[in-house]
């Protein structure tokens, strides 16, 4: 985080709590630069940082001050405990819903699929020519676990972007993220146990933990920095619970980015009570600016975090290629893995290492962190514009989904059907919870071509809502 950011970040918690109540004047460019020893330039690009995101109000000859955006959803109280472990019941309701993104009479909002011109599906089939080129049997041939080495180098490789240290044979490749977390599930948990979940969660750590008869412990999130801390130790306290899920870089459904110092102390708070951390960090590639911000796998000492991610959402969803580095529980998830598919496809996995031997995944990710910036900045322009007082959006600095929050009253699984009839789609609320929350919140996903029928397609989607 630059210097500039990590101060915006500090004002932000201070008028989120109240130290500077809305309408208050903020410190001057000035004593600021004074009190944090730092360019008054540093200052104004914080200050102007959160200007921007609605957090600052600029008066003229008169200064700055503190506001709360009506476009930011309001956060978790962080001490508020979890109501208790329950069964999960998503997966027939979400199924239905995956199905609607895939007609072609939609404007989709609810897919968290991108486009096929955001993939650099050209260079991907120039490595699949090679691969075949270099080998014509690959196809004959089993690739068991962990997978195909060329690719867990190149995984290897890639992470020290992301503060990580581990080698290719601390890698096992697996059928995209999804399989990863179940793997990571099945290696620590059993029937009838206790996952803690960050809240809203994604709806697949949802049907991992139902798929495996498992129970959901939601801990209160906040849709910049991620679970509650403070109300997850509350709940290890409380409850036997076997491991704890988040997504700790741009989570979906918010798009929150749990600070570095968060990180740390999570690791460490679970590390202590023994308690395994299964991360996904599939949307921590897709940081809309220069620095890849580092998973919480930086701060494990001791194995304990199991790290899961894909290139799903960034290259090619149809490849399935997919990864988990189990700390720990290397040999029990390779053992899995074996016993549940005995390995990967071999050709995509070379394909995909071929395609990260040279510049061209850095290249490509440039293009589209710009795009999915630039489209989630249409989206909450849109819902300023086209949906009803009191709305309140997500603002994330990475991936390409965002968390909506209607004005109570408005059930946004009637505003789906309602929806649907109309031509578009999005993932209601209640989805993103165990216990059937955020009935009237929703998620939108900026993945698509946004043109002049997505922006009708958000208007209608307003007008909708406020009609309801």
């Amino acid at each position: 985080m630059n210097l500039y950011e990590n101060l915006a970040a500090q004002l932000k918690d201070a008028i989120r709590e109240g130290v500077y109540p809305p309408g208050e004047r903020v410190p001057s460019v000035r004593r600021l630069s004074e009190r944090h020893r730092v360019s008054q330039a540093t200052v104004v690009a914080a200050y102007r940082l959160l200007e921007s995101h609605g957090w600052l109000e600029a008066r003229p000859q008169s200064g700055f001050y503190a506001r709360q955006p009506e476009s930011a959803p309001a956060p978790a109280r962080p001490g508020a405990a979890a109501e208790g472990p329950c069964q999960v019941n998503v997966t027939e309701r979400t199924l239905r819903m995956l199905r609607n993104t895939q007609r072609k009479d939609l404007v989709s909002f609810g897919a968290a699929v991108p486009q096929p011109e955001f993939l650099p599906l050209a260079d991907l089939r120039a490595s699949l020519k090679r691969c075949l080129r270099a080998a014509e049997d690959l196809g004959s041939r089993y690739s068991f676990p962990p997978g195909e080495e060329a690719l867990r180098v190149r995984i290897a490789r890639r992470a020290e972007d992301s503060g990580c240290r581990f080698g290719p044979d601390e890698i096992v490749v697996t059928d995209g993220c999804q399989e990863a977390l179940n793997l990571a599930l099945r290696a620590v948990a059993r029937t009838g146990d206790i996952v803690a979940i960050e809240s809203p969660a994604f709806f697949g750590t949802l049907q991992a933990i139902e798929s495996l008869g498992m129970q959901a412990l939601e801990i209160p999130g906040d849709p910049d920095t991620g679970i509650s801390l403070e109300a997850l130790a509350l709940a290890l306290d409380r409850w036997p619970v076997k491991a704890v899920m988040v997504v700790s870089n741009y989570s979906n459904p918010t798009g929150g980015l749990m600070p570095d110092a968060n990180k740390a102390r999570l690791v460490r708070l679970l590390a202590a009570r023994g308690v395994p951390l299964i991360e996904d960090d599939i949307y921590g590639d897709l940081c809309h600016g220069r620095d890849r911000p580092l998973a919480a796998k930086a701060y494990d000492r001791d194995g304990n975090v199991l790290l899961c991610s894909s290139f799903t959402k960034s290259i090619a969803p149809g490849y399935r290629i997919g990864w988990i580095v189990p700390g720990r529980w290397q040999q029990t998830v390779e053992h899995l893995k074996y016993m549940s598919t005995m390995g990967n496809a071999t050709l995509t996995q070379l394909a995909v290492a071929d395609y990260l031997a040279d510049s061209r995944y850095e290249r490509h990710l440039g293009r589209v962190r710009r795009v999915y910036a630039d489209n989630l900045a249409r989206i909450q322009a849109g819902i300023a514009r086209y949906f009803p007082y009191g709305t309140r959006a997500s603002r994330p600095g990475g991936g390409f989904v965002l968390w909506v929050e209607l004005p109570e009253g408005i059930d946004t699984e009637d505003l789906y059907e309602r929806a649907l009839a109309a031509g578009v789609s999005f993932t209601p609320g209640r989805l993103f919870s165990a216990q059937a929350r955020y009935g009237n919140c929703l998620r939108l996903a900026a993945a698509l071509t946004w043109d002049g029928r997505a922006e009708a397609a958000l208007a209608e989607l307003g007008r909708l809502a406020g009609r309801h």
